[in-house]
Order: C-alpha cells, then sequence, then structure tokens
C-alpha cells in the first residue's frame, strides 16, 4: 500500500478489541483530562486522581483492573467521549517517529492496524495526525 497522501482510515480501522486498553504501561492523564473524566462520570477531579489513577513517576496514570485493561473498560470504553489524549492518538504516537517499526510490533496485538502498510506512510500519517492535534483539529 501507498499513497502520496495515507489516510488514518486507511491504516486504522477500530475493532473496539479493547488490545490497545490493556497493559502496554498505561495511559498518563494530565489535570485537564482528569477534569473531564470527573465531569463526565460526575465526581471530583480529587475523586478521579484517588480512585482512578495512580502515580507513576510523577505523573497520573489511569488505573488497571485485575485483567490489566484500563479502569474504564467494561467491553467498551465507558469514557469514550471524553477519552485522554493518549487514547485518541492510538495507534498514531509519536514514538512511532522514532522508531516506525513500533508500528508492526503494535499492530501483532491490534487487529485494527494494517500490516502491509509503507513505514513511511506510516510516518506521514503520524506527523499529519500530531499537526491535526497541535492545530486543535483532534478531539
Amino acid at each position: 500500500m501507498s499513497s502520496n497522501d495515507p489516510s488514518p482510515e486507511r491504516l486504522f480501522q477500530c475493532r473496539r478489541c479493547g488490545e490497545c486498553c490493556k497493559g502496554f504501561g498505561g495511559t498518563y492523564v494530565d489535570a485537564e483530562e482528569i477534569a473531564a473524566i470527573g465531569a463526565f462520570i460526575g465526581t471530583s477531579p480529587a475523586d478521579v486522581e484517588r480512585i482512578y489513577c495512580r502515580d507513576s513517576g510523577g505523573r497520573k496514570l489511569l488505573a488497571q483492573g485485575p485483567e490489566g485493561y484500563c479502569i474504564f473498560w467494561d467491553a467498551l470504553c465507558t469514557i469514550h467521549p471524553v477519552k485522554p489524549r493518549m487514547c485518541r492518538r492510538w495507534p498514531f504516537i509519536k514514538s512511532l517517529l522514532i522508531d516506525p517499526e513500533n508500528w508492526r510490533i503494535m499492530a501483532r496485538s491490534c487487529p485494527g492496524m494494517r500490516t502491509d502498510a509503507s513505514l513511511s506512510d506510516v510516518c506521514r500519517c503520524v506527523e499529519a495526525q500530531l499537526a491535526s492535534e497541535d492545530r486543535g483539529d483532534l478531539r
């Protein structure tokens, strides 16, 4: 597969399997995301931090349940409308620009990722997605 303008939709189709919600180091959240989650589930940001987050290297990380999934995974994402930036970006994450081969590694657990995509197409798409986010085009 090659294209002058690879689109996220051509490279990735979410299957709602939840594999990206399991393990892989977890999901970092900032104060704005914590507040959005709190407003969405009807609790204070302090309670979101206390009940649903863990500390990791001085940052807040969403807790994981006993099966290793994000605490907000229950056959589907229960906070999908306010899901954190890390989740919105998946699988177009910045680290792919450092090591594009990670696309193929990530695709081993994510059935929605195209494995026949060229890594240069993947990198162009990641760059475009990050630029869109910087402009505020992504939510």
